[in-house]
């Protein structure tokens, strides 16, 4: 009979390409990966592994058994949720990936609720970029994401993935609280042409790449101007205070103003448009009571919050 271990580390190789990225991903040493596989060669009596430079490519019959591989994860993984919802209560460990403005704003209160009504359970969170969250997820490195996906951009479909809406949340131009234009207020309806027309000051933005900072080129660029981007930062925290201290304005998510009102200006863009947060975890894991109980904590939150960043 074949060694599951080994058979997960063939996958692992498939998924990141090399003996020590493998290595990396399992806590173990690149010889100890070597030598596992090795191993499993021995098993199956046939060849898994050729040499190609300094690195190893999978052969055609490794492939093939990588593709076994899966379904029998799926069904581990349903297995185990069988096992731990047995005696009704609901323990175990979770690991949720979510990027920045969820993390600040939905995974404290869903904390809360967890700590509350699952002392059992441990939730591990990571700050994560979405798209590559949702990669991992698919690795079997996350259980459960908190993504986003804006206008006109869809985030990657990985095979056994679900998704689940969270909340829609309003993109608003972030301007400071006394921001002027030629000594005068911004023209209702009409501050985003004022700005890019007057441009009393310049533009922070998340790097080249994400789809925040395109979208955010192609609104401006639509209206028939080149955004004056000096700032440059991921950390749309720092966005939100350079806007407040007067020095940029920003197009920024409803989610990441909810405790700023007082401290900036949040104007409505033409079209109201939407980012959708959303939950993503593997099809298999659907039914664990340990997912569904994060999954819920965080539908509980996003309610809330919802509801404050409409008022």
């Amino acid at each position: 009979m074949l060694e599951i271990r080994r058979l997960v580390l063939l996958r692992e190789l498939s998924i990141r390409g090399t003996l020590s990225a493998v290595a990396r991903a399992m806590n173990l040493s690149p010889s100890s990966v070597s030598e596992q596989l090795s191993q499993l060669e021995r098993e199956t009596r046939t060849q898994l592994l050729r040499r190609v430079g300094r690195n190893v490519q999978l052969t055609e019959t490794a492939l093939a058994l990588v593709g076994r591989v899966e379904p029998i994860l799926d069904a581990l993984e349903q297995a185990e949720a069988a096992l731990t919802s047995a005696d009704g209560a609901i323990s175990g460990r979770v690991r949720l990936a979510a990027f920045q403005s969820a993390a600040l704003t939905l995974i404290p209160p869903a904390l809360t609720r967890l700590r509350e009504h699952h002392p059992g359970l441990r939730l591990e969170v990571v700050q994560y970029e979405p798209e590559q969250a949702l990669h991992e997820a698919w690795a079997r490195d996350f259980d459960v994401v908190v993504a986003e996906q804006y206008p006109g951009h869809s985030a990657p479909h990985w095979p056994g993935l679900d998704r689940r809406q969270l909340l829609r949340d309003e993109l608003q131009l972030a301007v400071p609280a006394d921001l002027t234009v030629d000594g005068g207020p911004l023209p209702p309806g009409g501050e985003l042409a004022a700005l890019l027309r007057h441009r009393p000051l310049p533009w922070v933005m998340e790097p080249h790449g994400t789809a925040t900072r395109h979208w955010a080129e192609q609104l401006i660029r639509s209206a028939g101007h080149e955004p004056d981007v000096r700032f440059v930062s991921a950390d749309l925290q720092s966005h939100v205070r350079l806007v407040e201290s007067g020095n940029a304005v920003a197009l920024l998510p409803g989610l990441t103003l909810v405790d700023h009102a007082a401290r900036l200006r949040r104007i409505p863009l033409a079209g109201r448009p939407l980012r959708t947060v959303f939950t993503s975890i593997r099809s298999s894991s659907a039914r664990s009571p340990a997912v569904v109980a994060v999954r819920n904590a965080l539908e509980a939150a996003a309610g809330r919050v919802d509801m404050e960043t409409d008022a």
